[in-house]
């Protein structure tokens, strides 16, 4: 096969990958579900805790600070002749505070809470 055949088939196969994880984790949890009723127990006394809904501030940040170290890591790079060094470790040092801002902002709402 060719090369670029391959590469064609690479994403479609992924995809299909997924739906098809995503349909049969489905399939199980309502058969589980279902084995509990048939056993007299009720589904809703094994309620999950409620998701963590932070995921955005964390994914934001995370993607502002990435932004900024490849800003940062372009003027390094452009002043200092560094190459890919400044890039990669611009990114991994302003994605790091984006996570620690969203680690404080987090910490902050909770106390509010609380």
């Amino acid at each position: 096969m060719d090369v670029s055949v391959i590469a064609v088939f690479i994403p479609i196969i992924a995809i299909l990958g997924v739906i098809v994880i995503v349909v049969y984790l489905r399939k199980y949890e309502n058969e589980e579900r279902m084995s509990m009723i048939e056993k007299g127990i009720s589904p809703g006394d094994f309620k999950r805790e409620p998701s963590n809904s932070s995921w955005p501030l964390r994914f934001s940040l995370l993607l502002v600070g990435a932004g900024l170290g490849l800003l940062m890591g372009y003027f390094l790079d452009a002043h200092t002749r560094m190459d890919e060094v400044a890039y990669f470790s611009m990114i991994f040092v302003f994605g790091g505070i984006g996570l620690g801002c969203s680690y404080l902002i987090e910490e902050s709402k909770r106390k509010k809470r609380v």
